[in-house]
């Protein structure tokens, strides 16, 4: 008898294409603006603004879930910011991408499946380099979101980024747009994929995450609820002695 896991199960359902793009000022962007208009113009392309959607970065953590079991090809389009990702687009990874969900134990959900970063900077490329300000190449900064892919089985496709956003001629965003719109059309058919190797997971040892209630958050979270509770409890004894003070010097 054959038993369908729930990796397996959301895995006959996939094949789409989930684009996350997230810019704190879409009106300020010259590129990623352009960008995310053409995710949406691409037939089967589910496309997320993560700033319009979560404008109170209480993010929906079950429908994001949801959305990224169908996709085949996970997204992230943003400007890169402190060499780094837009502060909801890391939130976004924080929330969503859970302990037994997305790695560790249980965490098969994404196994499988590709990342793609479509990133811009607002630097010339010359900038990236050792004898420049920004002290190291650009693939220096990539790591970070490398080994998230790795760590949850997924494979990291060659990122696309476009260099000096601000400055760079029309031409140059144009024909950056529709590489990237035809790179969303045409997936999986591209070339390189098949010289890539296949997703290897990182697994993570039970004995590596501490169990639930020794976990920092739940402690401080107590301890705060303690000091809360004695707190509160301190101002009642201290109100109700001033209380009867009142009442005997009446």
């Amino acid at each position: 008898m054959t038993t369908t896991t729930p990796a397996a199960a959301a895995g006959a359902e996939s094949g789409g294409i989930y684009v996350l793009a997230a810019h704190p000022h879409w009106r300020d962007s010259r590129v990623n603006r352009r960008l995310l208009a053409a995710a949406r113009s691409v037939p089967g392309v589910e496309v997320n603004d993560l700033y319009g959607s979560y404008p109170d970065f209480s993010i929906d953590i079950e429908t994001e879930q949801a959305r990224l079991a169908k996709a085949s090809l996970v997204v992230l389009l943003h400007p890169i910011q402190w060499y780094s990702m837009p502060a909801l687009q890391k939130l976004w990874l924080d929330d969503v991408l859970g302990y037994g969900w997305a790695y560790g134990p249980g965490g098969t959900a994404l196994q499988g499946k590709d990342l793609w970063l479509a990133v811009t900077t607002g630097s010339p490329e010359q900038s990236y380099h050792p004898q420049s300000y920004h002290r190291y190449f650009f693939d220096a900064f990539l790591p970070p979101y490398e080994q998230t892919a790795a760590l949850c089985g997924m494979r990291f496709l060659p990122p696309l980024v476009f260099h000096g956003a601000r400055s760079a001629s029309e031409a140059d965003v144009a024909a950056h747009v529709d590489v990237f719109a035809q790179r969303l059309g045409s997936y999986p058919d591209w070339p390189e994929l098949e010289e890539l190797d296949a997703c290897v997971a990182c697994p993570v040892p039970e004995t590596d995450r501490p169990a639930e209630h020794d976990e920092p958050g739940a402690a401080t979270s107590g301890a705060f609820q303690s000091a809360m509770t004695h707190g509160l409890a301190f101002m009642s004894a201290a109100n109700e002695e001033e209380n009867s003070g009142k009442k005997g010097s009446a």
